[in-house]
């Protein structure tokens, strides 16, 4: 069977796969399990293997890629044209291998592991950034109601409640709340530490990591953000000032590059959210 695409959509456990020949005629379709379609590409000479950029994308794009196969990732919304109507599994995959034949199509970098490590990383941190911000709202919302109007700011908060809870034992506070927000305290203290290790954990990958170093010679940008920049589009080769090559990474050129870290410094969600990739 003469394959020149390969066009995969993935699922949690079932892909379905359409190949095309030269001419672009459909002459494989195929429902496969993710082993199976590991052992599939094995067999298949070089050839050019679309997928979308979603979970699990990049660890198949490297086996693909280690078997000589030409891997190209592209954003879901990239791909979305060129779906027909009636969608469905089959037709997904056959979007995508029309898609990733398309000469103006923008490809997303395929990831290394490092990357994909300190990607998740930073969502993870970020996901505890957003629980500790919603305990402090909670701790808010505790005080009015009982007429206790707190500064604004998060460690005037903190220090409010040590006088409150420390040196006035609670005072205007009923003994179900008092136990309710020292809990509360306990809770913000430990999501405390845990996002500074993550923090420490971004300064001691940036001391090892050479792109993210020169990225912290910019002023206003420091580990946070160069961590977060390096995991989404790696040594950014593919781009180049004024232009970005369709067989690319999918980013920006590098001068809108820099302005971007300098406008994610303020904050570090928001350097995550910036620079986050599937």
């Amino acid at each position: 069977m003469d394959i020149s695409v390969l066009g995969v959509d993935l699922g949690k456990n079932v892909c379905s796969v359409v190949g095309l020949d030269a001419s672009g005629a459909v002459v494989m379709r195929r429902k496969v399990r993710r082993e199976t379609l590991i052992a599939l590409a094995e067999k298949l000479p070089p050839c050019v293997v679309g997928m979308e950029a979603c979970c699990g994308a990049h660890h198949l794009g490297r086996v693909f890629a280690a078997h000589s196969h030409d891997v190209r990732l592209m954003s879901p919304e990239y791909v979305r044209p060129y779906i027909k109507a009636q969608k469905n599994d089959d037709r997904d995959a056959e979007g995508i291998a029309e898609a990733v034949t398309r000469p103006t199509m923008r490809f997303v970098e395929l990831k290394s592991q490092d990357q994909l490590d300190m990607q998740t990383l930073h969502r993870s941190r970020d996901r505890l950034v957003g629980e500790r911000t919603a305990l402090i709202n909670q701790l808010r919302a505790i005080l009015l109601e009982r007429g206790m109007v707190a500064p604004q700011g998060k460690r005037k908060l903190e220090q409010f409640l040590a006088v409150l809870m420390d040196e006035q034992g609670g005072a205007g506070l009923s003994s179900r709340m008092i136990v309710l927000v020292a809990d509360a305290r306990a809770q913000w203290a430990e999501l405390d530490r845990r996002i500074s290790a993550f923090d420490a954990e971004f300064v001691r990958w940036v001391k090892e990591n050479e792109e993210a170093r020169r990225l912290t010679t910019i002023p206003g940008v420091g580990p946070i953000v160069a961590s977060g920049l390096v995991a989404a589009i790696g040594r950014a080769e593919s781009s180049t000032a004024g232009a970005i090559s369709p067989r690319g990474s999918a980013w920006f050129p590098v001068s809108s590059q820099l302005a971007a870290s300098r406008s994610c410094s303020g904050s570090a969600s928001a350097a995550t959210n910036t620079c986050a990739g599937s």
